[in-house]
């Protein structure tokens, strides 16, 4: 297994070395609709479809295979019982050469605790642990050349949104870490109920992929300006559009291992289409079961090294 010697993430798509994948066994039980975190999990508690171990581990095993199968190294966390850890990516993440301890909902404070292992086999002395009062995961971090994309929502009802998990703050505190970089904000639709109006994260409603295209869900995004930068600076026929249910059924959140290679669910048929029409090889794999909390393909990877193109 080749182990980095440093982090280095600038974008979301050159050549994959290193990556953090889920886990999905021992997540515990059902959680209680008041313990949910996110309204598709608690539509599919309240409708008792909400997804079983098994199902969750033979999709991840899957998705395992496929970046192995690319040479990618893959780490897992330390198992922990009865603990969710599927989303490896609401836990930190990496900008440049520096990884980010993602200041998230108390109760997950031990998925992080699970991955230390791995991190300190790399570089110990660049993981930094960020202040209090910035809340930020790593589904809201877009790390992408010159530019780093964040998403957030920035009104005073903030604390009243469950779904809400990076704040203003978090803006301000990148701006200064990173003063060579356009920092760019982009406020995100929050619902703690409906699962059709909420952008958890912002790679929900936006992702980049391939040379210089992107996947985007305008409704996602609460100003349109915000939404029109991503619009002109990637250019309107590089975007593919999705439509709301395209947005609940996770279509943003796929992964790219490399430019010329994605990860997509092979329920996503018109964006595979689009893909390959792209001259995108897409590798397809069903992740419908963990699809049902709210987050897919990207939420359940943290990659650790790209190659720099």
């Amino acid at each position: 297994m080749l182990i980095p010697d440093k982090f280095q993430i600038f974008d979301e798509v050159s050549p994959l070395k290193a990556v953090i994948l889920g886990r999905a066994d021992s997540p515990g039980p059902v959680p209680k609709p008041e313990e949910c975190y996110d309204p598709k999990s608690l539509q599919h508690v309240l409708q008792g479809s909400y997804p079983k171990e098994e199902d969750m581990i033979e999709e991840m095993e899957a998705f395992a295979r496929i970046l192995r199968k690319h040479d990618v190294t893959v780490f897992r966390p330390e198992p922990l019982e009865n603990v969710n850890q599927i989303f490896t990516r609401d836990i930190g993440f990496v900008v440049d050469n520096m990884f980010f301890k993602s200041n998230i909902l108390p109760d997950r404070v031990k998925e992080f605790q699970a991955i230390i292992p791995i991190l300190e086999k790399i570089d110990p002395l660049s993981i930094y642990y960020l202040p209090e009062d910035v809340h930020v995961e790593g589904g809201d971090v877009m790390p992408w050349n010159d530019f780093l994309f964040i998403g957030t929502y920035r009104y005073p009802d903030y604390p009243d949104y469950i779904t809400a998990r990076t704040n203003a703050a978090a803006v301000d505190f990148f701006r200064q870490i990173f003063p060579r970089k356009k920092v760019v904000a982009f406020d995100l639709k929050k619902s703690n109920t409906d699962p059709y109006e909420n952008a958890l994260h912002l790679d929900c409603v936006f992702q980049p992929v391939g040379h210089g295209k992107a996947i985007i869900y305008k409704e996602g995004f609460l100003v349109e300006d915000q939404y029109a930068f991503l619009v002109k600076l990637f250019g309107e026929e590089n975007l593919f559009h999705i439509t709301k249910q395209e947005m609940y059924d996770m279509t943003a959140n796929v992964f790219s291992i490399s430019p010329g290679v994605v990860v997509s669910d092979w329920h996503f048929e018109r964006l595979n289409r689009w893909l390959e029409e792209n001259g995108i090889q897409v590798e397809k794999l069903s992740y419908r079961e963990i699809a049902k909390q709210e987050g897919l393909l990207r939420c359940s990877t943290l990659p650790l090294y790209r190659e720099r193109m």
